[in-house]
């Protein structure tokens, strides 16, 4: 029997919904409760994500997740508020239906933007929503009045023909406007969508990945996708139109590799390099013991590396500053690197022929540049602008390329309240009650 991965990832998002890699939220007051009671006498706490901090007790309502008639994002949001769902009992053995409304609900109803990309040819941004499973599409020039609400995109790409779920990267084509867009977790593949798409559209194709597939970039010149893999760490590179269950041309693995819980890619077409970021989380799976830590770092191939191959060079160490870098451009012009550097806050600039433990060529970070958990960057080379998605406040920041310091941005694009707080849920799995505090921690 196949198992329809869509809606089993739907059923999940009872108790949690979009993705988000970052964050351990601590939330709700404990629920008093006598363990010896029967089943349906406790109370259980229903964890999701609502705008900041605040709570929200719902009404019931009826099964809108049942209903073909009702729009997809209603249907995805009455799923968030909580519907029946089935629980193991400790004493038979058995599933009992548990059909009642939580006591109270945190959840989020604002878009959690994961990544972005721009397209040169027509100077749009492609926002990645990771909270509702969608991408919103605007015009470079959107800029947010500080006294809106939010600003509207022009189109979004959202549904359940789309296929959009746990997608963490995008990439688009420069020739034809492509959208290329890769899915991390329960989906496992990357969907190709056109240009123009909008609403509820299937993908003009779908090629199958790896578990855990992360981010793209492309080799226009040979016209090779690739694409890396979190764990176990590997770089795939496909045909650029490759789709169905075609295998990779090469794959760079191995520990001669340094490859370490893999995350952002980016090609220096003019050097013929390939730029990777890494966490540092290193473990052989099938061997116990062999977990270990190290520094994040960026490792750079040449761009037909296969197999166990060595770096070129590695920039790594204290002085980088990096802590869990994201999506990566490399300016082949200027010879620099860019990183967004999530944790810390910022986003560093590198000398693309950098090498060790080197500190990086300017920072953007400070109070007046409004990031909040950078996940992603992209380019705009025409108006030599540097575009940035944000996870923790909803929004999408420009600056000029020679930005550094505590710069403002030029623009921003904002799709939720002035200082709104994401909960930065990501696909939480599991909940625990931590006694002393008195608080439950979600961990993602």
């Amino acid at each position: 029997m196949r198992v329809d991965k869509r809606k089993l990832a739907a059923l999940l998002g009872v108790i949690g919904a979009a993705i988000g890699i970052f964050g351990l939220s601590a939330v709700v007051e404990r629920t008093p409760g006598n363990p010896s009671e029967p089943l349906s006498d406790n109370r259980l706490v229903s964890v999701r994500q609502i705008p900041d901090i605040a709570e929200s007790c719902l009404p019931p309502a009826r099964d809108l997740t049942a209903e073909s008639d009702v729009p997809y994002e209603t249907r995805l949001l009455a799923l968030l508020r909580g519907t029946s769902v089935y629980a193991a009992s400790q004493e038979s053995g058995q599933t009992v239906e548990l059909n009642r409304q939580p006591v109270r609900t945190l959840w989020d109803t604002d878009p959690s933007y994961g990544a972005i990309a721009f397209d040169n040819r027509t100077g749009k941004v492609f926002l990645q929503d990771l909270n509702l499973w969608a991408i919103r599409i605007f015009d470079r020039t959107t800029n947010t009045p500080a006294n809106a609400v939010r600003s509207e995109p022009e189109r979004i790409l959202q549904g359940e023909e789309t296929g959009l779920q746990f997608n963490t990267c995008m990439y688009i084509d420069p020739a034809n406007g492509d959208i290329y867009t890769v899915e991390n977790d329960v989906g496992d593949s990357i969907a190709v969508f056109s240009q123009d798409a909008s609403g509820n559209v299937k993908p003009l194709r779908t090629l199958d990945v790896t578990h855990r597939a992360h981010s793209l970039a492309a080799d226009e010149e040979r016209q090779e996708l690739f694409v890396t893999v979190n764990y176990p760490p590997q770089v795939e590179i496909y045909r650029k139109t490759a789709s169905g269950s075609e295998k990779p041309l090469r794959v760079l693995s191995g520990e001669s590799t340094r490859l370490s819980d893999v995350h952002g890619i980016a090609l220096d077409p003019k050097a013929k390099e390939m730029f990777v970021n890494n966490w540092g989380h290193i473990s052989q799976f099938d061997v116990p013991g062999t977990g270990r830590f190290e520094e994040a770092s960026i490792t750079v191939y040449p761009l037909d590396a296969d197999g166990d191959a060595a770096p070129r060079r590695v920039i790594q160490g204290p002085k980088t500053q990096l802590n869990w870098p994201g999506a990566m451009f490399v300016d082949p012009d200027k010879g620099e690197v860019y990183v967004t550097n999530s944790v810390g806050q910022s986003i560093l600039v590198f000398g693309a022929k950098d090498s060790g433990d080197v500190a990086p060529r300017r920072i953007i970070k400070g109070a007046r540049t409004g990031l909040s958990y950078p996940s992603s960057l992209t380019v705009d080379i025409k108006n030599q602008e540097l575009w940035v998605s944000n996870l923790g406040n909803a929004s999408a920041t420009a600056y000029p390329l020679s930005a550094n310091g505590n710069a403002a941005p030029l623009r921003t694009i904002r799709s939720a309240p002035a200082n709104k707080v994401s909960l930065k849920f990501g696909k939480t799995q599991a909940v625990t009650y931590d006694t002393k505090r008195d608080q439950i921690l979600v961990p993602n």
